[in-house]
């Protein structure tokens, strides 16, 4: 049973009188700890078949499993409750509150979950810890740097233990040495045991990555897995 499974997924835009076929009939199966990289050039379909496995958006045609049960058929509350326990996002431009402290960024998704305060502090400084902000949990976004606040990003969507993280263009707003120590700690999170599914235009990114699904015009155009060694 894979983690992931899309069945003929489309999605659809209509443009006034203009449809837009952003999908056009993807399948692809993902399993528990894998490591994939989706690319593509931009309007390829890549953020969008992201945002379909992401649950912020729904097909216009097709099937979406997530751990085998049919996406479509949940409603509001469910598709809130996966999104929030099952999947943690990382966003290229990090999307942190920018009154709140790094702390106060990272415990939020534990709020929706109905965490007692003191749960909620003791995961939220764990996710503080493990991506090396133990001494920053105080700090506002704009008195870290990009790499840190991304760290702060990366904390947050791991703080529920989720079954799957999505990174979007992670190391899109970072300079290239801040970029590779990003990379590097996602490596290390999935030698943990995470999934990971980074959507990516950047080959140095994907390097990272077991498998590299690139996508062009709606479509997967080619599937590739790394070799060993």
């Amino acid at each position: 049973m894979s983690l992931i499974e899309v069945q003929d997924l489309w999605k659809i835009y209509e443009m006034g009188q203009e449809k837009v076929y952003a999908l056009r009939g993807i399948n692809v199966k993902i399993e528990k700890g894998e490591y994939v990289a989706i690319m593509g050039p931009s309007g390829s379909g890549k953020s969008t078949l992201m945002n379909l496995i992401g649950c912020l958006d729904t097909p216009t045609k097709g099937a979406y499993l997530l751990n085998n049960h049919a996406v479509a058929a949940m409603n509001d509350d469910e598709l809130a409750a996966v999104r929030n326990r099952e999947i943690g996002f990382i966003f290229q431009t990090f999307n942190l509150l920018p009154r709140a402290t790094s702390l106060h960024n990272v415990e939020l998704p534990l709020i929706y979950s109905g965490d007692g305060r003191e749960e909620r502090m003791k995961k939220a400084m764990r996710a503080m810890q493990i991506v090396g902000l133990g001494d920053r949990m105080t700090h506002k976004p704009n008195e870290l740097s990009g790499g840190q606040r991304q760290r702060v990003a990366i904390a947050r969507a791991l703080v529920n233990s989720p079954s799957i993280i999505l990174a979007d263009e992670p190391t899109g707003n970072l300079d290239s040495v801040t970029g590779s120590e990003i990379m590097a700690l996602l490596a290390d999170l999935h030698n943990q045991g995470n999934t990971l599914i980074v959507v990516t235009h950047s080959p140095e990114v994907a390097n990272f990555a077991g498998r590299v699904i690139h996508i062009l015009d709606g479509k997967i155009d080619r599937d590739e897995y790394k070799k060993a060694g």
